[in-house]
């Protein structure tokens, strides 16, 4: 699903990435973890296409993106990645169900399909009635979870998570982690997880440490079940 070779990055004389080479699986859960500063989100923005490395090559579900424009680049990330982030970025003045549609119909899907997906992924996260909610109307899971089911909204390659649970209390943090396991097994869907928290690093197939920039560890945790 994601193959990157070499990937370097630096900021003026700074260099963040230092030659990171990963595969990432169809319906594989990959946890990045280390200390602040190792690069981890660096290289998350540059998987998820929002950043360019200096160097390297990136490969996402077949498709090389190394020579693509900026508009070839927006129009891929739309189709074919998910983000969801420490602070949910849902748009205030919008309910849960318009949330989620948003990334549709950037993508000029059909208003009715994009719509009818929505109430779906809504329902699959235990929000078909928070539809006509505003984010201020929600609690932070739930916020989270429109989050969740606005990254699916265009059945994305892969979901790329930065710190997803930092910003909730213990257990909606875990049942948010239950949750990514629930979406790969009924949709076989890879996510890649930047996290401080142990328990969900703990939880994917497999975890990577970075330290100054490179990958210095690469453990299997849990075998995925096809």
């Amino acid at each position: 699903m994601i193959v990157a070779r070499e990937i370097r990055k630096s900021y003026g004389s700074l260099n963040v990435l230092k030659g990171i080479g990963i595969e990432i699986a169809k319906g594989e859960i990959v946890s990045i973890v280390g200390a602040s500063g190792a690069g981890k989100t660096t290289l998350l923005h540059i998987i998820g296409t929002l950043d360019k490395a200096d160097s390297g090559s990136l490969t996402i579900n077949e498709k090389s993106l190394n020579k693509m424009s900026d508009k070839e680049l927006s129009a891929f990330r739309n189709q074919n990645i998910g983000f969801v982030f420490q602070f949910h970025h849902l748009l205030p003045e919008f309910t849960a169900l318009e949330n989620v549609c948003i990334p549709g119909y950037i993508g000029k899907k059909p208003e009715k399909a994009v719509e009818d997906k929505a109430r779906d992924l809504l329902a699959l996260l235990g929000l078909s009635d928070r539809l006509t909610h505003k984010p201020g109307e929600l609690s932070g899971g739930e916020q989270q979870r429109v989050a969740v089911a606005r990254s699916l909204i265009n059945d994305p390659a892969v979901v790329l998570a930065d710190e997803p649970s930092g910003n909730l209390d213990s257990e909606t943090s875990r049942e948010l982690h239950r949750l990514f396991f629930d979406l790969r097994t009924q949709l076989n869907q890879t996510f890649v997880i930047v996290t401080h928290n142990n328990e969900l690093a703990s939880m994917a197939d497999r975890k990577l440490t970075m330290k100054d920039g490179l990958i210095v560890e690469s453990m299997i945790q849990n075998q995925p079940q096809k």
